[in-house]
């Protein structure tokens, strides 16, 4: 694999998202080999991964190069592969391209799309997980708006005009109303024989309200904002069946559509070889103590979503998103800094930021400990907080200016079909 023997201790890294690189940004001024493998060379920004799949922005916005992050790291090496297993006897982990033995693991890989096991749903539906899927979807929609331009069969015409997302979180809740107001802002300048009317949004999910991780407050404020915009929101529906054509719910409802998006739930991206009490089958994360270390291992750690630490506030673990996993991996790379210089580690504990989603223009909610408000200021509090977490001042600059430009004319400037093929592997 060609990463050279330098006496230091070597650290490799899984996964090149907000935990790995908050682990590694910590660890800079410190004698110690970094390699990082992903399978992917960019650090996605997966909060803005929605605004790509409908035209808001192009995915080098929201992507930046991992070798850039760390270019200025005197021992720090980056391969872009897939790490197929770990065995932890001999401190080894087995890639796409080779083996490499390791004194510390850190695993972050996150999660992946979790489809509860079925088939047909997994086969036909168009997750979002990655940037290439997020363009997939830019394209189906796009090539389903052109078709029902050209179509003369009324039949027709509604399948590809009728949009569905399962999964009424944070990702499907802001999908949904941008499309929504893609509808409003493009379909009436850009395909004047099709009626605005014609193109509906539905929105499913399984439980009682909308955003359900936050509070009912801003939940019911969200269904508002949604069904302000047109999305047709179906609460307490659980989904059977897509063959393609046909969303079927176990309550008997259907919904004829050409673009099915499933954002109704995720599971960790496990890595063969770590079992037994590190391994938390139901959840697939493991289980990690106050220091996230991997239970049972004394140099395997695990960060973010990945990783399940429970205590009495978090019994179930820290909830998937992204400041648990920034947080941890800065506390994880001070630790590994006062352990390299004979200190003590110090316990993690989680700082709750707050939670916050976007539904539209000047609509959007914020949960911050007891204060629970929407609309407008809402809306620039997240757009504040969100540039503020892009990785890199130039991909800072141009979202600001997509945004702005956006908000002027009611635009999305990146209605570009790159991607002539239906489905998206996961």
């Amino acid at each position: 694999m060609n990463i050279p023997e330098t006496g230091a201790p070597r650290i490799i890294v899984i996964g090149g998202g907000f935990a790995g690189i908050s682990f590694i940004k910590k660890l800079q001024k410190e004698k110690v080999q970094i390699v990082l493998f992903d399978r992917h060379n960019y650090h996605t920004f997966q909060p803005l991964l929605y605004q790509v799949s409908t035209a808001g922005l192009e995915p080098d916005s929201i992507a930046y190069p991992l070798r850039k992050v760390f270019r200025k790291y005197k021992d720090f090496h980056f391969r872009m592969a897939e790490v197929e297993n770990i065995n932890t006897e001999s401190s080894t982990i087995s890639t796409s391209i080779g083996n490499l033995k390791y004194d510390y693991l850190i695993i972050a890989t996150g999660t992946r799309t979790n489809f509860f096991g079925n088939e047909s749903i997994a086969a036909n539906s168009m997750p979002m997980k990655t940037v290439p899927q997020a363009l997939n979807i830019r394209s189906l929609v796009l090539q389903n708006i052109e078709k029902a331009d050209t179509t003369s069969d009324e039949a027709e015409r509604k399948r590809l005009l009728n949009f569905v997302i399962a999964g009424a979180g944070p990702t499907g809740v802001e999908l949904a109303g941008a499309l929504a107001e893609f509808r409003k802002g493009i379909l009436e300048n850009d395909y004047p024989e099709l009626d605005e009317k014609d193109m509906n949004v539905h929105l499913i999910e399984g439980l009682d309200r909308v955003l359900p991780p936050m509070s009912e407050t801003v939940s019911k404020k969200a269904q508002k904002f949604l069904e302000h915009l047109g999305v047709q929101v179906h609460l307490k529906t659980f989904i059977s069946d897509y063959d393609g054509k046909t969303v079927t719910t176990k309550d008997g409802k259907k919904f004829e559509t050409e673009t099915f998006i499933w954002a109704a739930g995720v599971t960790g991206a496990l890595i063969k070889g770590i079992n037994g009490e590190a391994l938390v089958e139901r959840a697939n994360r493991y289980n990690v103590d106050e220091f996230n270390k991997v239970k049972g291992f004394g140099n395997i750690y695990a960060l973010g979503d990945i990783a399940l630490m429970a205590n009495n506030e978090f019994p179930k673990g820290h909830p998937q998103v992204a400041q648990p996993a920034i947080q941890q991996g800065k506390n994880l790379g001070k630790n590994f800094r006062r352990m390299l210089n004979g200190k003590a580690m110090q316990p993690f504990k989680y700082f709750d930021k707050g939670t916050m989603a976007t539904v539209g223009r000047n609509k959007a909610v914020v949960d911050i400990g007891k204060l629970h408000f929407g609309g407008a200021i809402a809306w620039f509090l997240w757009m504040f907080v969100h540039l503020w977490f892009l990785v890199g001042f130039r991909n800072r600059v141009v979202t600001f200016f997509n945004w702005t430009y956006s908000y002027i004319n009611y635009d999305r400037a990146a209605r570009l079909i790159i991607r002539p093929f239906k489905k998206a592997k996961s």
